[in-house]
This record gives structure tokens, sequence and C-alpha cells, in this order.
């Protein structure tokens, strides 16, 4: 891979992690204070969302005209015979789907386990993100129909079929849905442990954006997506990671499914069988 182009996918990446806890400080404010008229209901969609979002458009409207360059540098026999570059995109790839999925189960169920409700709580929100931001991919994917580069070739990034995405798999490239989950997990979990420790966000949010830009950047490498289908699904996840957050943390934050699921009660309990032990798990009568 050229020298220039390396410079430039490190200069990006440096970049999105660097920006990424002055964005999110911006966007706690709101999410995070309390409102100044205690009377006044607070809503689960702000201004500043229409602001990040919108950015993220932009940004994909800047990447759309580079769709076709960029594809065409990553299937460059000198990037793609890359041993470290093919190694590191297979995990970044495994990391988008389902590794951040697993992680968020793995997370509530260690919480619960091991008593540590913080913990618990950041996998169960996590994972509500994930499944919430995967539902509106496959919603926005089957309708749009954009073809992947891997079936399109990398000189057709319109190649559009309104409705393809449902039923065809090649039809599903906009946008991405690694990039999506990576980006949601990563924004749950940067405003989660800002709530607990405010200063954590300046190094927490530059590992964790700086690991789903990595997804991205994989699954340009592996010929799945455009540039554009990586830009819109992390604009997805990360506006879908700040709605979880903020519709259990501030606007209801005291829903019944939390109340189920996090006061639940994991117990190890003797197989009948006296074959080993068996875990069990009892959850609170709904009110």
């Amino acid at each position: 891979m050229r020298p220039r182009f390396l410079f430039g996918r490190a200069v990006l990446i440096g970049a999105l992690a660097l920006l990424a806890p002055a964005v999110l400080q911006a966007q706690l404010v709101p999410v995070t204070s309390p409102p100044k008229d205690s009377t006044k209901k607070e809503g689960l969609f702000t201004v500043s969302d229409a602001l990040l979002f919108g950015g993220f458009l932009v940004g994909a409207a800047v990447a759309r005209p580079l769709d076709t360059q960029i594809a065409t540098k990553m299937r460059e026999p000198s990037a793609q015979l890359n041993h470290v570059a093919s190694t590191a995109a297979k995990s970044f790839n495994f990391y988008g789907s389902p590794g951040v999925a697993i992680a968020g189960v793995a997370m509530y169920g260690v919480g619960r386990i091991g008593h540590v409700d913080r913990l618990a709580d950041l996998g169960l929100h996590s994972t509500e993100a994930i499944t919430l931001s995967a539902g509106i991919t496959y919603l926005i994917k089957g309708l749009a129909g954009r073809e992947r580069p891997s079936s399109a070739g990398v000189n057709e990034p319109d190649d559009f079929h309104f409705g393809s995405g449902f039923t065809h798999a090649t039809f599903s490239s906009f946008p991405s849905g690694h990039a999506t989950a990576a980006f949601a997990a990563a924004t749950v979990v940067t405003v989660e442990t800002h709530q607990w420790w405010p200063k954590s966000t300046w190094f927490v949010a530059p590992i964790m954006f700086g690991t789903a830009t990595m997804v991205g950047m994989a699954r340009l490498y592996s010929n799945a997506h455009w540039a554009s289908d990586v830009v819109v699904g992390a604009g997805i996840g990360t506006l879908t990671g700040l709605k979880v957050f903020r519709y259990n943390h501030v606007t209801h934050k005291h829903t019944r499914l939390n109340t189920w699921l996090l006061r639940a009660t994991p117990t190890v309990a003797p197989d009948p069988d006296g074959h080993g032990a068996m875990l069990a798990w009892s959850f609170p009568a709904p009110r």
C-alpha cells in the first residue's frame, strides 16, 4: 500500500479518535445535567442530535465521491497481500460482529453473577443499543438495496435496487452493520463511564472510537462496503447509543425492563441429577 495512502488513513483514524471526546463532551452536557426548570419534562431527542447526525451525513456526502478511489486503493495487491493488515482486518471484522454483541451479553452476565451493578448496567444498555441500531440498519439496508463493491465492482458505487436488500445479501451494503454495532457500543461505553467518572472520557473515547473506526476500515479492506456506508453506519450507531443512554438514565430511569433485568439474582444450585451444579436466575415479580 502506498505510504501516502497509509498516512492518510492514519490521520483519519487519529482525528476521529481525538475528536470523539470533544464531540461527546458537548453531547453529554444536555444528557447528564439536570434541567434548569425542574418542572419541565426532559425530551428524548435534542437539537444537538440533529446537528450530530447532520455532521455524519455531511461526512458521507464528502466520502461519496471518494468511494471508488478508496475501494480501488484497498484492493491493491500491496494492501491485500499484507499479512498484518489481513490479520487485523479479520480481528476487527469479528469485533464488529458478533464480538460487540457477545461482549455486551457477557458484561451483563458477569455483572449480575458478580453483583457488579455498573458492569451489568453497561452490558445491558450496550446490548440494547446494538440490537436497536441493528434493526434500524436492517430496514435501511433492505430499502436502499445498494450493491456491495465485492459484487458490483469498485467502479459502480451507485448501483441501488430499491427493496432488494431484504432478499439479497449482495444488495445490503448501505449502511455498514458492523460499523453501526461498533459505534453503538463505543458510544454507550463512553457515556456510561462518563457518568461514573467524567474524566475517563478523554481516554475511554479514543480507545472505543478508535477501535470502532478500525472496524469500519476492516469493512473497506474486506471489500464489503463503500466508505459512505461506513460513515452513515457510524452515525446511526453513535446516535442510537446516545438515545439508549438518555432513555435509560434521563427520561425513563426506572423502566420495567431495567428493574426486571438489573435486579435479576443469579444463584448456583446443585444439579438435580447430582452430576455437578447449575446456574439459576430469579427475576423480581413485575409491579
